[in-house]
């Protein structure tokens, strides 16, 4: 393990703090303690006579374009793509092996697409999976964003969870009905609601996610499923629409249990624009969503959230799978708050749609008249403060000193191509390489017996006790990562 710092040069890198691309700013990085140590600027004579050898530590960046590590501000690492199985299926048909395995693997796809960290916002019926994962992850046993996690959310009595027809009696009178896991943990009224805070903070979570409306009234009109009797012939105007779950009373509880116990940030799902004023209100980091104004209250939500310093995180990359129009609405909508100043953060509701393809979102985000640079602060910046900004622990998401040392480069410039944010080409997390040239590093350990070469072609020590936990670290080890694939279609929600 190396000991001294090493330097990050480059010609163009984005300060989110000013939002603007700086030239030829170098990185002291610490590998020991994953942080920046300083940063510097070179002047073009110093450039010019910059010279890194093969034998050098530093990492020549210059000629690419240099970011902190992307954040996604809403994701569900439990979950994939809604078109490949939506997610009841996946929630009640998949073993807890499948799932987690699929998880370690979108933790992969998500690091090699320059993600650094993930707000994950559920694990939808893994309990404190999440967590578990998170832990593993910061041990080093397997390669992924650094996760805050939810847990379960938390939702009122009969709300956010599976709903299927064949339930008659599954609450143990007798047998016949379909037992169906957990979708949240359900917590009603004032004190309810605390312990459900209680609970959550000691499982794990880092963040506390509610529901503050739900479309809870499915089996009123039931899905239109395919043969004879499948269809209902009837059905209202608004079929299924997002219902408050919460008075803003119990929202208030939840706010204020979350940060007498933890300072945890607190995140609300709200479809509906009235939902989010509610939240807003009742003091929560951010509203999630929101793709609906049934109330036409849009311009109010937008004066509360800014007044409040609440950050809205859209997820456009999984309202892309609404009706065209509804999808329209939404953007508009992104657009307007955007030029009224309220705080946009950037998450796609990753996990309806592959892990790897995230900045789908912040693509959809330039689409809707932001510009590069304040897309790329929603990604980064305003990451960490969704994330709960100091109270998270850790400061990411711009370059400065102490901070965690985040960097990655892109093989073109994000104000010239459009596409230039799938082209991530380095990732460096905590001060430690990733990805280089485009190619995986470090994806496995292998272990070798003592005096046997390494496949770097160096000698493990003979004389050191083997432990079967202790393990030698080649130069570079590469794995094959499942590449995520866009296909068309509609999901069955979003969370």
């Amino acid at each position: 393990m190396p000991t001294s710092t090493f330097q990050i040069h480059t010609s163009v890198l984005f300060d989110p703090k000013k939002r603007v691309f700086l030239k030829n700013i170098s990185l002291e990085i610490d590998p020991l303690s994953g942080e920046i140590v300083d940063t510097t600027t070179r002047t073009d004579q110093e450039d010019a006579s910059l010279i890194i050898t093969k034998s050098s530590r530093d990492i020549d960046l210059r000629g690419k374009i240099v970011l902190p590590g992307l954040v996604d501000a809403h994701t569900h690492i439990f979950i994939h793509d809604y078109n490949e199985r939506n997610g009841t299926q996946q929630m009640r048909d998949q073993s807890i092996i499948e799932r987690t395995i699929r998880a370690s693997n979108h933790a992969r796809a998500a690091l090699l697409a320059g993600y650094t960290t993930y707000r994950d916002l559920g694990t939808e019926a893994l309990g404190n999976a999440d967590a578990n994962l998170r832990d593993c992850i910061n041990r080093g046993l397997t390669p992924g964003p650094r996760l805050f996690v939810a847990t379960d959310a938390l939702a009122s009595s009969g709300s956010y969870e599976l709903r299927v027809e064949n339930r008659l009696g599954n609450d143990g009178s007798n047998r016949v009905g379909l037992s169906v896991p957990r979708a949240a943990d359900q917590a009603d009224g004032i004190w309810g609601v605390r312990a459900g805070v209680r609970r959550r903070i000691s499982e794990g979570a880092d963040v506390i996610k509610f529901y503050a409306d739900y479309r809870r009234r499915t089996m009123r009109w039931p899905s239109d499923v395919r043969g004879p009797g499948g269809k209902v012939l009837h059905p209202p105007k608004q079929r299924n629409p997002a219902v408050p779950l919460y008075t803003q009373e119990e929202m208030k509880a939840i706010v204020e249990e979350a940060k007498l116990l933890a300072e945890a940030p607190v995140a609300a799902h709200t479809g509906e624009t009235r939902t989010a004023i509610w939240a807003s209100q009742a003091g929560v980091t951010t509203v999630e969503h929101v793709f609906e104004d049934s109330y036409g209250v849009e311009e109010e939500m937008f004066r509360v959230l800014k007044e409040n310093k609440t950050i809205w995180v859209p997820t456009l990359a999984t309202a892309e799978e609404l009706p065209a129009e509804m999808f329209e609405a939404c953007k508009r909508r992104v657009r307007r708050a955007y030029e009224r100043g309220v705080k946009i953060a950037a998450g796609g509701d990753t996990g309806t749609f592959n892990h790897g393809l995230n900045v789908k979102e912040i693509e959809i985000m330039v689409e809707c008249g932001m510009k590069i640079e304040d897309a790329l602060e929603a990604a980064t910046i305003l990451g960490w403060e969704a994330c709960g900004g100091d109270m998270s622990g850790f400061r990411f998401g711009w370059f400065e000193k102490g901070n965690r040392a985040d960097v990655i480069a892109l093989d073109s410039d994000p104000r010239e191509d459009k596409k230039a944010l799938r082209k991530v080409g380095f990732v460096m997390k905590d001060g430690k390489v990733w990805k280089r040239d485009g190619v995986a590093v470090d994806m496995i350990v292998v272990p070798q017996w003592p005096g046997e070469s390494d496949v770097s072609g160096g000698e493990t020590s003979s004389s050191e006790e083997w432990s079967d936990l202790e393990v030698v670290e080649p130069k570079q080890a590469a794995m094959v990562v499942p590449v995520p694939v866009c296909k068309p279609g509609k999901p069955s929600g979003s969370s």
